[in-house]
């Protein structure tokens, strides 16, 4: 470990009480260290990249969290503290009287390095947006994003740090952005303004920002990317269909809004009249997903991405990893379609607000629902009226989807937060009215039905995209399965696309695409 991160860990540890700092520092894995969890009553706890200890058979006291608050800084309103000049982060946990029974000592580690995978395209000017789960180094990439574009590119950097995570706690930067100017933001509430204030005042290249969260920081983030100014951020989010699906952060990767086709177009397209379309250019030019401290997924033109999501249409991330060696590779993917569910942009309908990477769900004889906050007795009666093949579950593990009301919604409470982290879409419905649960019930349906109706269509795009992965990989051309004129029409694009030359042959039923190189 670099020696400067030794010194700020020291900088955490002896701010322990003596009974618990010790066995810590006996650790041969200390280095490995990640935070250590006080609570008032229950035993001190480290935890460690593979496991968590308990440091002392004694239960913590109000003397110990005491000792602890009296060597940090000062917690603002958002329960945080810090270490003047590092980055570690202490949060509290107050007692309905407002006092710290609880505390949590994040450690905080400057690494260097970490954008070599993906220093090609914070190079090009463009605006980037980092997501990813927590933990997995959004904001540990964002500091070093700040510290190589002002030092190694020399461009004006201004960070926005919000709780003082990116540079550290006390009015000195922490060394690990670099050259990059730092204004800090007194409560995340505030965020927006200094992201507006940033630009007006100070005339960056380049403004980083982490954790964009809010409609207001939304809006603030187009303004300063239509100044012309590159903006590289992180967002709450896993994947780029995250972002689609919430309402407030959509407008992030373009907003996303229903259109009504003429009766030519929609037979031209293969599909309903009713579509949904990307609204504006995207904030941001460029996605990278963060999927480990090694791993990324590369969304390069994002505008693009969305389009054909929207469509159903396969898309292919570029997936990069990097070696004990530092060295950057690039992995063949296999194209995948994910199913987007209607937005509630008009019309009063269901609003899908988080739906899941993953691959596409063997069909079902009924669809299972976790009623959240929504009116069971109500749901019940519609689903028996509109005889729609739903079934009630009460466990978030036997549902399709979780079903909840907007003012549950805005709680985020552990049971939405659970149907997320295990990749279940979550559906908000204005009003808790049996009007509204009947439209949404119905909506299931029909939205069933497109699907089975577009299958046909999603595999031979897939089957074109396939064709031209294996062509990169040497084969000379690859013959298609006979489809209707508008799916080879669909399949000579994606030929196109890629650089690639097709034609169709065959008679009648027979006829189908060719792709095979110019």
């Amino acid at each position: 470990m670099h020696p400067q991160i030794d010194a700020e860990l020291e900088a955490l540890v002896e701010r322990l009480p003596r009974h618990i700092r010790e066995p810590l520092r006996a650790r041969e894995d200390i280095n490995e260290l990640l935070e250590v969890v006080l609570d008032l009553g229950r035993q001190p706890e480290a935890r460690f990249l593979e496991e968590s200890i308990l440091l002392d058979p004694h239960e913590v006291g109000l003397e110990d969290l005491a000792y602890v608050m009296e060597g940090v800084g000062v917690f603002g309103k958002d329960n945080r503290a810090g270490i003047e000049r590092t980055l570690h982060r202490i949060s509290g946990i107050r007692n309905r009287t407002g006092e710290i029974v609880g505390l949590t000592l994040r450690v905080g580690r400057a690494v260097y390095g970490t954008t070599r995978i993906i220093e090609d395209l914070i190079s090009t000017g463009k605006s980037v947006l980092l997501v990813g789960k927590p933990g997995v180094g959004k904001t540990t990439m964002l500091r070093e994003v700040a510290r190589v574009l002002a030092d190694d590119a020399g461009k004006r950097v201004m960070v926005v740090d919000t709780s003082n995570e990116i540079a550290g706690d006390g009015d000195i930067p922490h060394s690990g952005i670099g050259r990059a100017r730092r204004m800090q933001v007194p409560t995340p509430a505030l965020q927006h303004s200094v992201m507006i204030e940033a630009v007006e005042n100070h005339m960056p290249e380049v403004i980083i920002v982490d954790e964009i969260g809010t409609e207001p920081d939304a809006n603030a983030a187009r303004t300063i990317a239509e100044r012309g100014v590159q903006l590289v951020a992180t967002a709450h989010g896993n994947t780029l269909q995250n972002l689609i699906m919430n309402p407030t952060l959509s407008d992030l990767v373009g907003g996303v809004h229903t259109v009504i086709l003429g009766d030519d177009e929609a037979r031209r397209r293969g599909t309903q009249k009713t579509v949904q379309e990307r609204r504006a250019p995207p904030t941001f030019d460029i996605m990278v997903e963060i999927q480990g401290w090694y791993r990324v997924a590369i969304h390069p033109d994002v505008s693009d991405v969305v389009d054909r999501m929207l469509r159903g249409f396969p898309i292919t991330p570029q997936t990069r990893t990097v070696d004990k060696d530092g060295n950057t590779h690039s992995l063949q993917t296999e194209p995948v379609v994910f199913a987007v569910p209607k937005h509630a942009a008009i019309g009063g309908r269901a609003e899908p607000v988080h739906a899941a990477e993953s691959p596409a769900q063997p069909a079902q004889t009924a669809t299972h629902i976790l009623p959240y906050g929504v009116n069971k007795g109500k749901l019940q009666q519609v689903v028996r009226g509109t005889g729609a093949p739903v079934e009630l579950v009460s466990d978030i593990k036997d549902a399709d989807l979780l079903l909840t009301t907007k003012n549950y919604y805005r709680r985020r409470t552990q049971a939405l937060r659970s149907a997320e982290d295990q990749g279940k879409p979550v559906y908000v419905l204005r009003r808790n009215t049996t009007p509204q649960i009947e439209q949404f019930i119905r909506g299931i349906g029909r939205k069933r039905h497109r699907e089975r109706s577009g299958e046909s269509v999603n595999r031979a795009v897939e089957e074109a995209e396939e064709a031209a992965a294996r062509i990169d990989r040497g084969e000379t051309h690859v013959a298609l399965n006979p489809q209707s004129a508008y799916v080879r029409h669909l399949q000579h694009e994606i030929a196109e696309k890629y650089a690639l030359a097709s034609s169709s042959t065959g008679r009648d039923g027979a006829r189908h695409v060719v792709i095979f190189r110019r």
